[in-house]
């Protein structure tokens, strides 16, 4: 634990956003430090009249093979060029309020699974079609006597499994097989070693062989924490804590992407050890804000860091949770 936050401190410290340029439209802003160092990109993915075009986001990022980025919104799915055009939307009352998506490259295509906390359900969807093939809704098989299925995490198994978690309800984490025939679950809500207080986020962690669950332990206390569990529920270590509230992961190579909602992005490496803190926000009145509007966005400081994810490039695009809908990307100094 000390080491923890010994790590968060040295991070903060040679961290700081610093603008590349003082002019009086709004310029890139270079942050992190070391490999890890990114310039935003001013008004990434704006309209022609300078206007976010999402709605207000809660939700997900991934990217596809060809480099066109996903984010998740209460309206539906959009999908931009590395430029940040909008190539297609998926919009409805079946796309709406994905609270967490991934992206998995089958013979059959691309395929965007997502967590609809709102719905109750998990979904599988074409990414270039939008045609949905599965849905997951609460297992009754379980056994379980649930009153609520919030769903706010997906993730799939290199055999194909889906891993679904109710992190806005019983914080069971369900195992699902590839045709969405349940098989097992684990995982209860509580502040025990082996217990969770809002699983928020996960993903595949591909830097082990083979590959574990990655958990965003969100509330957990002491301030959050990453855990690992193997493929079959079974609990391994306790990664990281003093994270905040860290709301998803996601994996290049050696490195993990983890939002944390107080408005900040943490990045650590194979040992799990702080490298990076990108767009920390200081201010209390509009860190872990959702209702802070673009007219009062700062270049450079996020406000509710909710998702993440990396391009082929290793440069980083990072959604918050807020009212007017911002996603930002991020270019890596190379």
């Amino acid at each position: 634990m000390k080491k923890c936050l010994r790590s968060i401190a040295v991070a903060v410290v040679c961290c700081l956003a610093v603008p590349v340029m003082a002019a009086e439209k709004v310029e890139p802003v270079r942050m992190g430090c070391g490999i890890m160092t990114f310039d935003t990109v001013p008004g990434w993915g704006f309209d022609e009249q300078g206007r976010s075009v999402l709605g207000p986001t809660h939700g997900g990022v991934v990217v596809d093979k060809e480099g066109n980025i996903y984010t998740s919104a209460k309206l539906g799915v959009f999908v931009f060029s590395p430029d940040g055009k909008v190539v297609r939307r998926f919009l409805g009352d079946e796309y709406s309020n994905i609270h967490d998506i991934e992206i998995r490259d089958e013979p059959e295509g691309e395929f965007i699974y997502g967590a609809r906390n709102v719905a109750g359900e998990g979904i599988k969807f074409h990414a270039e079609t939008g045609d949905i093939v599965l849905k997951l809704p609460f297992p009754k098989e379980s056994g379980l006597n649930l009153k609520k299925f919030a769903p706010t995490a997906i993730t799939v198994a290199p055999n194909g499994d889906i891993i679904l978690s109710d992190g806005y309800a019983s914080n069971y984490i369900f195992k699902f097989d590839k045709d969405g025939k349940y098989k097992s679950h684990f995982g209860k809500k509580g502040n025990g070693l082996k217990e969770f207080n809002t699983a928020h986020g996960m993903t595949l962690d591909t830097r082990y062989n083979p590959p574990r669950l990655l958990i965003c332990d969100r509330n957990h206390q002491p301030k959050g924490r990453l855990v690992h569990y193997d493929l079959d529920g079974n609990y391994i270590e306790e990664v990281i804590t003093g994270l905040g509230m860290p709301t998803s992961v996601a994996i290049q190579g050696d490195y993990v992407s983890v939002p944390d909602l107080h408005g900040r992005l943490v990045i650590l490496d194979k040992t799990n050890t702080i490298v990076a803190v990108l767009g920390n926000n200081e201010d209390p009145k509009t860190h872990r804000n959702f209702n802070v509007p673009q007219d009062q966005w700062r270049e450079g400081i996020f406000s509710g860091t909710h998702g993440s994810y990396w391009d082929k490039e290793g440069n980083l695009y990072v959604q918050d949770w807020n009212v007017s809908g911002r996603l930002m990307k991020l270019v890596r100094v190379k």
